[in-house]
């Protein structure tokens, strides 16, 4: 395990080394328009400039409502910075992605998650953990809820995934994750990495994305495969209402293009989280351009191909942690 994150790590720092060579195409129309978040402009905790004084908790909470919880890891703590999202039904409590803390000695997500929820709220539902991908950023912190009761965990890899939501033809279809008066949508959307899924919350109206689209630098694995994915997404938000599009990282400034380094622990004029809907469309428009191998540069994220050394790593890390 400790092997595939650190082959994920190099794969992460290596690409964004690399991400000012190569051509780039700036997004015609770009997503300019100013929109209020439906985050009501929820400020972050968003780092240090010197994390030795760093002060803020290990995990920022923010509820939208009684049911609906957003979490983001203390960018002190990893720079990664991951959100995690907590749902509550009826009957199941659901959390996608369990962020980048591997070691539950000192703090627990579990535990956090219970103490967000409350007692009474926790007592008598499951608590089932998926993630939006198998990248060690979005599952490192599943080692606090195993062997804790009541809780079903979906591993990261192809076959778990496939065969949990019961697709028969990985990447077409869609399944459901039903939470009790809460049925949630399962779009499968690889491109960044092969596992990747998007999930539908039709009570908040939210498209939950992880690192497919988000306000942040996107690598993609598989060009075919994303632009296909975000096509599949463009399709399910026509005939879907679709309020927002909120990932799994924050990494683009407040300025039109701009993005912060790898590494950064700072990020103090940071983006919103959420994109706005007509992204996918505008996304969509240009991917089917004949600009692959070419970075394409949208004012609240930039998308951009991994090169042959990237994917090899990607490749590699993927079938030791498989």
């Amino acid at each position: 395990m400790r092997i595939a994150i650190l082959i994920m790590l190099l794969s992460a720092f290596g690409s964004r080394l690399l991400a000012e060579t190569g051509p780039t195409i700036s997004a015609p129309n770009s997503i300019s328009v100013e929109r209020e978040s439906v985050l009501g402009g929820y400020r972050w905790i968003h780092g240090s400039r010197d994390c030795v004084v760093n002060l803020d908790p290990e995990i920022d909470v923010y509820a939208h409502d009684q049911t609906t919880f957003i979490l983001r890891q203390n960018k002190c703590t990893t720079f990664e910075a991951p959100f995690i999202y907590v749902l509550v039904g009826r009957s199941n409590i659901l959390v996608l992605d369990t962020g980048d803390i591997e070691d539950p000695s000192d703090f627990s997500l579990y535990e956090t998650v219970r103490s967000v929820l409350g007692q009474g709220v926790i007592a008598d539902k499951e608590i089932l953990v998926i993630h939006s991908h198998s990248h060690g950023d979005h599952y490192r912190g599943d080692a606090h809820f195993v062997g804790k009761p009541k809780v079903t965990m979906v591993n990261p890899t192809g076959d778990d995934v496939r065969s949990f939501f019961d697709f028969k033809e990985w990447p077409n279809g869609q399944a459901s994750v039903e939470l009790g008066g809460r049925t949630l949508i399962v779009i499968p959307t690889p491109g960044h990495q092969e596992e990747a899924i998007t999930l539908y919350d039709p009570q908040t109206k939210w498209l939950l994305t992880g690192d497919t689209l988000y306000p942040g630098y996107i690598y993609v694995k598989n060009w075919e495969e994303y632009k296909s994915s975000i096509m599949r997404l463009v399709l399910f938000s026509e005939s879907n209402d679709v309020t927002a599009i909120l990932g799994s990282h924050i990494e683009m400034t407040g300025e039109p293009g701009e993005y912060y380094p790898i590494g950064t622990t700072f990020q103090p004029e940071e983006a919103a989280l959420d994109l706005a809907p007509d992204s996918l469309g505008k996304l969509s428009n240009l991917l089917q351009e004949p600009y692959e191998g070419k970075e394409l540069i949208f004012d609240r994220f930039i998308v951009k191909p991994m090169n042959l050394f990237q994917r090899t790593l990607s490749n590699l890390a993927r079938w030791i942690s498989q």
